[in-house]
């Protein structure tokens, strides 16, 4: 395998709104110096499921691009997820990630007309890929969203030879041998992107060297400390970390999961985010203080500061 892209652990951001749900662009500047002063995250994977992709226009979508690469300063790698429902649309938002400097893109399956064979998902990625023909690809491999469950590795090995720039895979699942397939795949040519906060641990044993996730926006620190301890050989201690977090995302989904939840967690983190986009409910005042309280029989306002 060539020298490996990414490394370390990738923020999935929130794209932060007003009230009204309209773009609020000028709070990704704090926050993307919110994350790098941690010193915890090596880049940044914009637009995806946390950002809220599929709820925005193309033209949202690239204002988001823009701003996180102004944001970014070169000091954070940017990768932008450019999947969605229209093969045309995700091709321009290739070609405008590429225009605007961005260092990789990536695409979920389309979930409303679903491939049925990795042919098919090939065929569907092959055009997107070419429009950021200078950029590395990856899949984003997420079933219990997008309802694909093809065999990854087999995309990796044959889509390969149809995207030169396919390198590899974001893998949100938990489905571990396929995940073993795909980081020996090829004799080891893909990078696998481990995608599921609360397991970290499993995807590092198995073999992956760097993760995307939601919860690393705001306590990155715990799973920086998972991964140094795996390193090391130190299981109990990575056990322990991965348990902290584990607390706290018990929290995030009793308040509606990764996005809903993440985004009244970024706010008690110091980064007011907004609400989501409807259909999305919004956060009340009353559950923003219920959510305060229990975080606090966890570790999160340590890891926060």
């Amino acid at each position: 395998m060539n020298k490996r892209l990414l490394t370390g652990l990738i923020a999935a951001p929130f794209t932060p709104m007003h009230e009204d749900g309209s773009l609020n662009l000028q709070v990704i500047g704090p926050y993307a110096e919110f994350l790098m002063q941690k010193k915890c995250v090596t880049g940044v994977f914009i637009c995806g499921t946390t950002g809220e992709s599929v709820s925005l226009t193309t033209e949202e979508r690239k204002a988001v691009a823009e701003k996180w690469m102004e944001a970014a300063k070169g000091k954070l790698k940017v990768i932008v997820h450019v999947g969605g429902m229209s093969q045309v649309q995700c091709a321009e938002l290739a070609a405008h990630a590429q225009a605007i400097g961005a260092d990789m893109i990536a695409a979920m399956a389309p979930c409303f007309f679903k491939p049925g064979s990795v042919d098919e998902l090939i065929g569907f990625f092959k055009p997107i890929a070419a429009s950021a023909s200078r950029l590395p690809f990856y899949y984003y491999n997420m079933p219990s969203i997008t309802g694909v469950s093809l065999p990854v590795h087999k995309f990796l090995i044959e889509g390969k030879k149809q995207i030169p720039n396919l390198v590899g895979v974001k893998f949100t699942h938990n489905n571990l041998m396929e995940m073993q397939q795909c980081i020996h795949a090829d004799g080891g040519a893909f990078e696998v992107l481990h995608g599921f906060d609360e397991i970290l641990i499993t995807g590092l044993s198995v073999g992956a060297k760097a993760a995307v996730g939601s919860t690393y926006n705001y306590v990155p620190g715990i799973y920086k400390a998972v991964m140094e301890a795996m390193e090391k050989g130190d299981l109990e201690t990575a056990r322990e970390m991965q348990w902290k977090s584990v607390e706290i995302i018990d929290v995030l989904i009793k308040h509606g999961g990764g996005v809903r939840a993440g985004k009244i967690f970024m706010k008690l983190a110091g980064i007011d985010c907004g609400p989501c986009r409807l259909p999305i409910a919004p956060c009340s005042e009353e559950e923003l203080e219920e959510t305060r309280n229990e975080l606090k029989n966890t570790e999160f306002f340590k890891y926060i500061n």
